[in-house]
């Protein structure tokens, strides 16, 4: 009898600990935890033995987190992170000069050139500075800021920040920030893709097919 009481209370001790111990019960890894932000998932062109990742920086407390005080996005311009891998055993060159940023809106495409690191501070330096050109597009550029501390002081935040190397060596990464101004419409980003067209081998000077990467959710990757 004691023997049957005892088979019993394990039985019942049993039951109560299984839901809670079974590995059944324990909640799958979370993937998208593991994922960047909403928003900032990197979009990528990838052949000829070179991968091209972009980040479109389109909210703004994320680029407050990342920029603090230089925070490009209040000034109308959309930071966009760019790395550069070369899965190879040469040297590749990237024109950066020449990159730009494709915007599809209601007035056909637009080409804008990226801004420097002074061109941006001076922008956020200087909101109501001269306003942009009476016309029915993108500006392409900012006149290039006047000598002044405050703006200076915010370019000193930016340099670092930016895409500056050209070269990137075999089996090696480079990244960096491209600036574009978008005249306060960030939301154009949904139909814009960053185009890189003059890459190519040194000292060769072989060159690979141009890079296009959609940045829109519209256009997945």
């Amino acid at each position: 009898m004691r023997t049957a009481s005892f088979l019993l209370a394990v039985l019942v001790y049993s039951s109560v600990l299984a839901p809670i111990s079974s590995p059944q019960n324990s909640p799958p890894g979370n993937a998208a935890a593991s994922q960047t932000a909403a928003g900032t998932s990197p979009r990528h062109d990838r052949h000829d033995g070179m991968d091209v990742a972009v980040v479109a920086y389109t909210d703004n407390e994320l680029a407050k987190e990342k920029f603090g005080k230089a925070n490009p996005i209040p000034a109308g311009i959309l930071p966009i992170e760019v790395t550069l891998r070369n899965e190879t055993t040469k040297p590749i060159r990237v024109e950066l000069s020449t990159i730009q940023l494709e915007v599809n809106n209601d007035y056909g495409r637009q080409d804008i050139d990226w801004l420097s690191a002074e061109q941006v501070a001076d922008a956020i330096a200087h909101p109501n500075g001269p306003p942009p050109p009476q016309v029915r597009r993108f500006p392409v550029g900012i006149p290039l800021p006047s000598n002044d501390k405050k703006t200076e002081k915010l370019a000193e935040i930016l340099r670092p920040l930016s895409l500056d190397a050209d070269v990137i060596p075999p089996m090696a990464t480079i990244h960096g920030f491209l600036f574009f101004n978008m005249d306060h419409k960030i939301f154009h980003v949904e139909n814009s893709s960053l185009y890189i067209p003059d890459v190519k081998f040194i000292p060769s000077n072989q060159p690979l097919i141009f890079f296009e990467v959609p940045l829109g959710d519209s256009s997945q990757h």
